[in-house]
C-alpha cells in the first residue's frame, strides 16, 4: 500500500506536495519522494524514511517549479531499499517522465522477462518500473497516448500519477481497485491549482477542495490547457478494494462516496450484532480498532472505554534490552489501563487477524492487568487469502485463518471467545452507508474470499510490445 500525490499550477509545489505527503503518511513509512518541474526539466529528492525525516527545507529548495508529484510507500514487490524508492523518472529522446504508483501489478514477471529480452536494464526490484519502461518504448506521440498504450499492456491494480516538463496525468485502473481523487484550489492570486491524491485528507491540510473521485479506467491530463478526461481502456466491473475501509484509509477520509469512520463504526454495530457478549466493557485495539469499538458499544448497550493506550512515538527502528522482556514489541505501541480492566468481563475490538501472534500478546497484557474475562471481535472477516494488488500480505501458510478454525484460532490466541464479522455483514455495511456509490458485488475482497477479481500471471498474448526503443 502506498500514497500518491500531484499538483499543477502552484508556485509553491514542492511544498505542498510534502505537506499532502504528510497526510498520507498512514499509506507509507518506508521511503517518500517528490519530483517537481518547472516546465523545462525535471528535479527529483527521495529518501528512505517518514516524510518529515525525507525533506529538509534545504531539500526542498533543490525542487522548483509549479507541478509535482509526490509518492510515500510501503513496499509490496520490491525490497525496502532507495532503489525501489518512488517517483521513478527516466529521460529519453522524447523527453522526460516521472512516475508514483499506488497498487501492484499481477503480470509484472512476465513483462519484465520481454522487456529484457528486447534489451531494457532495469534498476530496482519494483514492478511499477515496467510501466515506465513500457512508456518510454511507446511509439504513440502524445504522452498519455503512450501512457493508455503501455497500460493496456500490464494487469493489476494501479492508481497512478505521471509527471512531464508539461503535464500532469492521473489514471486509475479499470477496476478501480485503489482510490484516486481529484481537487483544486487557488493560489494567492486567484489562480486555478488541481491536485490529486490517493485520499481527500491529502486535500484538507493544504486547503484544496475535493471535486470528485477520478473514476475506475478515467485518465486526467492536466497541462496549459486545463483539465481533460478519456476513458482509455475497455470498461471492467468495478471492484473498490474494502481492506481501505476496515484498515488502510485514514478514519477522516471518505472513499467511494462513504466516510471510512462511520463505515467503521457501522461494522462495529453490525459484529455486536451477529457476536454479542456478556460483558462489563468494550474496549478496542488503538488506532484503527476505536470506530468499530465505539459501534459495538453503541449497539450493545455497553460503556466503551480506551482500555488499552498506544503510544504515538514509536519511530521505525529501536533498541531493545538484551534481556529478554515478553511481549517487547507490543508493549511498546501498547500498554494496558489496569485501574480500567481489572475484574472486568471484557470485549476487546481489532480490525483485522493476520498471523495471530500479536493478538495473542495483547489477549495476555489484558488478562495480566486484571480483567476476568477477554472476548475478541473482529471488525473483518477471517483473512484467509494474501493480497496481489497493493498491500503486502503474508503469505497463505502464514495467514492463521487459512489453516485454523475460529475456535482453533480462539483457542492459539488464549482468549474466552472470539468472532469475526461477516462477509456479508461487513459488505452490506459499507453498501448500505450514506453516500455509497457502490453496490455489496462491487468490492475486491480477495483476501477474505479468495475471489481474485484480476487473474494472476501473464494477459492473453493478443499483442506484442514495440521492438524500437529502449528505455535507459
Amino acid at each position: 500500500m502506498c500514497g500518491v500525490f500531484g499538483i499543477w499550477g502552484h508556485p509553491e509545489a514542492a511544498k505542498l506536495s510534502y505537506l499532502g505527503l504528510h497526510a498520507l503518511q498512514h499509506r507509507g513509512q518506508e521511503s517518500a519522494g517528490i519530483v517537481t518541474s518547472d516546465g523545462h526539466r525535471l528535479y527529483a529528492h527521495r529518501a528512505m524514511g517518514l516524510v518529515n525525516d525525507c525533506f529538509r527545507p534545504a531539500d526542498l529548495a533543490t525542487l522548483p517549479g509549479a507541478s509535482a508529484i509526490g509518492h510515500v510507500r510501503y513496499s509490496t514487490a520490491g525490497g525496502s531499499h532507495i532503489r525501489n524508492a518512488q517517483p521513478f523518472s527516466v529521460d529519453d529522446a522524447r523527453g522526460s517522465i516521472a512516475v508514483a504508483h499506488n497498487g501492484n501489478l499481477t503480470n509484472a514477471d512476465d513483462v519484465h522477462e520481454r522487456l529484457e529480452a528486447r534489451g531494457s536494464i532495469f534498476q530496482s526490484g519494483s514492478d511499477t518500473e515496467v510501466i515506465v519502461h513500457l512508456v518510454a518504448m511507446s511509439t504513440q506521440r502524445a504522452v498519455e497516448d503512450r501512457i493508455a498504450d503501455a497500460l493496456s499492456q500490464v494487469r493489476g491494480a494501479y492508481s497512478l500519477v505521471f509527471l512531464t516538463e508539461n503535464a500532469l496525468v492521473a489514471v486509475r485502473d479499470p477496476m478501480g481497485i485503489r482510490p484516486l481523487v481529484l481537487g483544486t484550489m487557488k493560489t494567492e492570486h486567484g489562480d486555478d491549482v488541481h491536485v490529486v491524491a490517493s485520499e481527500p485528507t491529502a486535500f484538507d491540510l493544504i486547503d484544496a477542495r475535493l471535486v470528485r473521485e477520478i473514476l475506475p479506467g478515467e485518465m486526467i491530463v492536466i497541462d496549459r490547457h486545463g483539465v481533460r478526461s478519456s476513458r482509455p481502456f475497455a470498461t471492467a466491473p468495478t471492484r473498490l478494494c474494502v481492506f481501505e475501509y476496515v484498515y488502510f484509509a485514514r478514519p477522516d477520509a471518505k472513499i467511494g462516496g462513504v466516510g471510512v469512520y462511520e463505515a467503521r463504526k457501522r461494522f462495529g454495530r453490525r459484529l455486536a450484532e451477529e457476536a454479542p457478549a456478556v460483558c462489563d466493557l468494550v474496549i478496542p485495539v488503538p488506532d484503527s480498532g476505536v470506530p468499530a469499538a465505539i459501534g459495538y458499544a453503541e449497539r450493545s448497550g455497553v460503556p466503551f472505554e480506551m482500555g488499552l493506550i498506544r503510544s504515538h512515538y514509536v519511530g521505525r527502528t529501536f533498541i531493545e534490552p538484551q534481556q529478554s522482556i515478553r511481549h517487547f514489541g507490543v508493549r511498546l505501541k501498547l500498554n494496558a489501563v489496569s485501574e480500567t480492566i481489572r475484574g472486568k468481563r471484557v470485549v476487546v475490538v481489532d480490525d483485522s487477524i493476520v498471523r495471530g501472534t500479536t493478538s495473542r500478546k495483547i489477549v495476555k497484557m489484558i488478562r495480566d492487568a486484571g480483567a476476568s474475562e477477554v472476548h475478541l471481535r473482529i471488525s473483518s472477516p477471517p483473512t484467509s487469502w494474501p493480497c496481489y494488488y497493493g498491500i503486502d500480505t503474508p503469505t497463505r501458510k502464514e495467514l492463521v485463518a487459512s489453516s485454523h478454525t475460529v475456535a482453533e484460532t480462539c483457542k492459539f490466541i488464549t482468549a474466552d471467545s472470539l468472532s469475526y464479522l461477516s462477509r456479508d455483514g461487513m459488505l452490506d455495511a459499507v453498501a448500505t452507508s450514506p453516500g455509497c456509490s457502490s453496490s455489496a458485488e462491487e468490492f475486491c475482497h480477495a483476501c477474505f474470499s479468495g475471489q481474485y477479481p484480476i487473474p494472476l500471471g501473464p494477459p492473453p498474448r493478443g499483442r506484442q510490445l514495440p521492438i524500437a526503443g529502449v528505455a535507459s
